[in-house]
């Protein structure tokens, strides 16, 4: 699938410096896909190398959480990511 805005959202944007800004996105796509170079490229005017995205798969579900580790301006590629994993006992 392709990337989609409306699980798109600002946690944090850094205005001063090199302080990365810090994003969700939601999306039914896996992680294999949204780490594909290219993914966010519609976002390549926003996200600077260094930019925290905490991504979720609703399909799955599960947590990763990337970074922007490249932007040229048109290419957008975000590292693969750590997944975040939780138990839960009850």
């Amino acid at each position: 699938m392709a990337f989609s805005a409306t699980g798109w959202n600002t946690v944090a944007a850094g205005k001063a410096g090199n302080a990365p800004s810090i994003y969700t996105y939601k999306s039914a796509d896996t992680q294999a896909t949204i780490n594909t170079a290219g993914y966010f490229n519609s976002l390549a005017s926003i996200l600077k190398v260094g930019d925290i995205i905490f991504i979720y798969d609703s399909t799955t579900p599960s947590l990763v959480l990337s970074y922007v580790n490249a932007n040229d301006g048109t290419t957008v590629d975000i590292a693969d990511g750590t997944t975040v994993s939780a138990t839960d006992t009850d």
